[in-house]
Order: structure tokens, then sequence, then C-alpha cells
């Protein structure tokens, strides 16, 4: 049925009331479990001092988020604030060569904050995907940039090369994987690109503007090869109406989500909590809940504002970068689940599309999401909760093709057609209410912990069996009958506008 089919306004209201009512409730739950649990001595090395004026403490468990705004703030602050004044400078002057000056000016930072023999393994890299481009063959260049990937993700090789980067500080680690895995999937793109070139191919030197851009060498977003070559050979330079307006929108945006995440943090507790196995166990099945599905929401706020930091620079250098992840608020489907849409837009292109199609045949579909997941796995860096965590959602991926053939055979699908479109709306929806739990429950593994995890598991299918399975999923598909409502609406404003531009 069609993705524009309307349920009345006081249903929807309904569900508005009850997805609200349950927020608030869990998270009651969560803000009186954080209050309590403040000066537990197991907290000790997550919550440390914050608004002494409030009474709170703050959770500081997250090592990035922390990171960011501690030892890291000033050096964001100064090394993007020259990029953008440099770049300004450039695309005033220089037009038509703002790409070399970005790579100028993005090489002398990194070699400015890790030193020359980290720039050396850089582009020993680059060299060596290079090389391999001038072959044009795809299949060379994707064993060559994995195995480069692997030699950053697997040890010893990857104590190996780190070894060579002499000195120490708190962002070593962090700066040396960041800036190393991100340069690895951009030269698979340039090479995989260069091998579909029909003449020729593209210069070393192309390759180093495109990997030595700034604000997306350390943290990303990968942008591909192609889109980037595009878009900063561009030598008319103009806004769109309202860009710079809608730039402005972003980045207070981002302030806001910062401070609201600060703020968050005085308040629950949501990371520190489910340390404490014991202490979380005692907490209701409508807090525990509350807690697994804050987690995602706060990993997704994280991705969002380091992703939109970057892209906001991104786009005052007339860049178009990939689009911040979709909030899982937002999800009920596998297909759309991640946290970081330029790795999402690079796998598509060159793993999951390529191998998959159209995504319609079962046998096809399985080879695609195995050979995603395996190259998603070696990203993330081989190891026990990553291989769990690639299996489930690699199930999760594939079961969703399953369960739709399945009910696209009779009697199902003569059975839908029968019914209104409003019926099957409702139907897909509980469908969709169990999905959402199972994008949950596969993702917190990754996030938190697996005993985390199959607590949140046990107690929402098991023990909480049925009163609290069944209101929990209730209230799910209330939410996802809201967000189908917001897709339906998206949907017709879409058309409007391809209306609008075909008159």
């Amino acid at each position: 049925m069609g993705v524009k089919t309307m349920l009345p306004s006081y249903e929807l209201g309904f569900y508005a009331l009850v997805v609200t009512c349950a927020v608030v409730y869990s998270g009651s739950g969560i803000f009186e479990a954080s209050r309590d649990s403040m000066n537990r001595k197991a907290f000790r090395d997550g919550i440390k001092p914050g608004w002494h004026y409030f009474g709170r403490k703050m959770d500081v468990a997250d090592f990035e988020w922390v990171m960011w705004f501690t030892s890291f703030r000033n050096v964001i602050i100064f090394a993007l604030s020259g990029h953008v004044l440099f770049g300004k400078i450039c695309s005033m002057l220089v037009p038509q060569h703002r790409a070399v000056m970005y790579m100028v000016y993005g090489i002398l930072a990194v070699l400015g904050s890790m030193g020359l023999v980290y720039l050396m393994i850089i582009l020993s890299h680059c060299l060596v995907l290079y090389s391999v481009a001038l072959a044009k063959q795809k299949w060379l260049c994707y064993v060559a940039g994995l195995c480069c990937l692997a030699s950053l993700k697997v040890e010893p090789f990857s104590s190996w090369q780190s070894g060579f980067v002499t000195g120490a500080f708190d962002l070593q680690d962090v700066l040396f994987y960041g800036g190393s895995g991100f340069t690895i999937m951009r030269c698979m793109s340039f090479a995989l690109e260069s091998s579909e070139r029909k003449e020729g191919i593209y210069s070393i030197f192309d390759l180093l503007k495109y990997n030595f851009y700034l604000p997306f060498f350390f943290f990303g977003p990968v942008m591909t090869f192609d889109q980037f070559h595009a878009q900063v050979s561009t030598r008319e330079l103009r806004r769109k109406d309202d860009e710079m307006r809608n730039i402005r929108v972003q980045a207070l945006l981002h302030v806001g989500a910062i401070i609201a995440v600060d703020i968050f943090f005085h308040f629950f507790y949501i990371l520190t909590l489910p340390s404490d196995l014991k202490f979380v166990n005692r907490l209701s099945d409508w807090s525990l809940a509350g807690l697994a599905y804050s987690n995602l929401v706060y990993d997704w706020v994280k991705a969002a504002v380091m992703f939109g930091v970057t892209n906001t620079i991104a786009r005052l250098d007339h860049l178009d970068p990939p689009q911040p992840p979709k909030c899982i608020t937002m999800l009920y489907v596998f297909a759309e689940t991640h946290f970081d849409r330029g790795i999402n837009d690079w796998l598509c292109k060159y793993v999951y599309d390529h191998i998959g199609e159209n995504h319609d045949n079962i046998m096809k579909e399985l080879k695609a999401t195995i050979a995603t997941f395996a190259v998603t796995t070696l990203w993330l860096g081989p190891c026990e909760i990553v291989y769990i965590w690639s299996i489930f959602n690699c199930f999760g991926l594939n079961f969703e093709l399953w369960v739709q053939k399945f009910f696209q055979q009779e009697p199902f699908a003569k059975l839908e057609t029968k019914m209104s479109a409003a019926m099957s709306r409702r139907i897909r929806a509980v469908f969709g209410a169990a999905n959402f739990w199972a994008i949950v429950l596969y993702n917190i593994l990754a996030l938190n912990s697996l005993e985390f995890a199959l607590l949140v598991t046990k107690r929402l299918l098991l023990t909480g069996f049925p009163v609290s399975t069944l209101s929990i999923w209730f209230i799910t598909y209330c939410g996802v009958q809201l967000i189908k409502e917001r897709e339906r609406i998206l949907a017709i404003e879409d058309e409007k506008v391809d209306k609008a531009k075909v008159e």
C-alpha cells in the first residue's frame, strides 16, 4: 500500500498522547535512578563533579564527547577556524586553485599535529593505492584497499605502524586511527572511480587534494571521489538562495545540541548506568527500555554533531557533503540504519548496491549484505562484539526481505488487496514496531555491552512477558504510526516540488 495513506486525525492524536506519556514515564524512572546513584562507588569513574549550584554531577563516560570539549576543543577551533579563513581568502583570490590551497593547508595541519612520520605513513598508503589504480582492475583495487585497511585494524600490523609515530599525547591514537582509516576509504574510492574512467586516470595530485581536505581528514565523513572532484573543480562559486542563512541556522542547531547534551548529562546518566548490571537490573522494564533507547538516540546526536560541524565547514567551501545520519527515532527498517551516512554511501555504492543490484533477489541480497558487513567489520576493527553486531544486523537486513517476499505470496497478497489502505498501514506498523526494537537491541551490542543487551532482551521478552512486552510493543506501534505520518507528509511535499519543477 502507498506511503500516502491517511489515518484519522483523532487516531494520530491518540498515538501522540500515548508516546508522550510513555516517554515522560520512562524518563522519570531514569531520572530517579540517576539521582539515587549519583554517589555510588561503582560510578566514580563515569560521574564527575558538574553543576554544584544545582547539586548535580555530570556523566562523563563517553570518552569521545569529553575529548571533543576538553583536550581537543582548542585544537578543533584553531584548525577549523584557520581552514575557514584560509579557504575564504583562496575562494576570493584564486577560486580555480582552491583545491590545491585546501590540500596545502591540510598537509601542514596534519604535519603540525601528528609529525612527519605519520604523514609519510599516510602518503605511503596513498602511493600504494594510486599505483594499484593504474592497472584499472576493480578486483585489484578491492584487494589492495582491504589489505591496507586490515594493516591498520588487525594486530600485529596495526601496532607496528602506530609504533613509528613517536611521542605521546592524549589524542595520538584517536587521530592516528581516524586519519588512517578514512584515508584508506578515500583512496579506495579514488582507485575504484579511476578504474571506471574510460579515458586515462586521475592524477596522484587529484588523490592528494581529495585526501587532505582537512575538515574530512581525521573524522570524516567520507565523500566519494567522484562527488568531491566534481564539486571542488567548479570555478564559478555561487551560493544558492538563502544558503548562508541555512548554514548559520545549522551551526546554531549544532551549538544548541551541544548545550542540550551537556544539560542532559547532568540529569540522566544513561551511559554510566548500564555499566552496573546489578543496579540496572533493579530498574523497571519501562526504565530499562528507555535507557536502551536513549543510548541509541544519544549516539545519533553525537554523530550528528560531529559530522554536522565538519559538514558546515564544507558548505562554507561550496561543497555538498553527505547528509547527517537519520535519527534512530525515525527508523523502523534496517536498510536505513546507519550512524555515518558517508560510510553508508560508500558501502552502498561500492559493495551493497554493486552486488545486490535492485535488492529484490534473496540470494543476491544475502551475498550483498554479507560482503557489506564483512567490510564494515574490518572498518570497525575485528573483535568479538563487532562480529556479533555484524551477524545480527546482517540477519535483520535479510530477514526484512524474507518477510516481504513471504507476504507477497498467496493468500497474503490477495488478502491485503481486499482490506482498506488504512488497515494495511496499521498491520504493517505492527511489524515495524517489532523491527524497531530489533534495531535497538542489535545496536546496543556495539554501543554498550553484550551483557547489557542480553539483560534488556531478557527483561523485555521473557521476564516481562506478557504485560511489559505487549505494552512496550503497542507504544512502539504508536511511534511507528507517527513516523509513517511524517513520511506521508514529506512524500506529498516532494511530489509538489517535482510538479513545480516540471511546470
